[in-house]
């Protein structure tokens, strides 16, 4: 079981690679940190020659999924994954459970059941797959979709 999900998609270019990088070039704001900030572009991010690494400009939920890839002459190679902050975040939230039930030991230690770990393994999934899990799949496809609609790809099933 990962910890955290990634999405990695291969695409079909349909304009040249040049028009392609140039279309990226003007639809992203430079900036060096992956952050959410008022822009008229689309994206956020870095472009060293055909590679790039970008978030979404849409305010408060652009920045959870970071984009990585590279556009080659016919097609291209993206991976999105939950940006490194957000990641430690998600961590300290997944051990709430964890920590609970350390101090329910350590305070009511003759009120303890063994239910109490199945309870913290349900919860720590629940975290996981309920809510990790739905707000990357939903993030992610909506930063996906702004790449296709800015850079005018198709996408290759696998």
């Amino acid at each position: 079981m990962k910890i955290f999900p990634t999405k990695e998609l291969k695409f079909k270019l349909l304009d040249s690679q040049t028009d392609t990088l140039n279309r990226l070039n003007r639809r992203t704001e430079k900036s060096e940190n992956l952050t959410s900030q008022h822009t008229d572009k689309s994206f956020r991010g870095i472009i060293n020659g055909n590679e790039f690494k970008i978030i979404s400009s849409a305010i408060g939920k652009g920045a959870f999924c970071v984009m990585t890839g590279a556009i080659e002459s016919e097609n291209g190679n993206v991976k999105v994954e939950i940006q490194k902050i957000f990641r430690i975040l998600l961590s300290l939230f997944l051990c709430f459970p964890i920590f609970g039930l350390i101090a329910m030991i350590l305070t009511k230690a003759q009120e303890f059941s063994p239910i109490l770990i199945l309870v913290m393994i349900g919860q720590i999934l629940v975290i996981r797959y309920g809510f990790i899990g739905l707000a990357f799949k939903f993030l992610s496809r909506e930063s996906l979709n702004r790449l296709r609609d800015v850079l005018d790809l198709e996408w290759i099933k696998n």
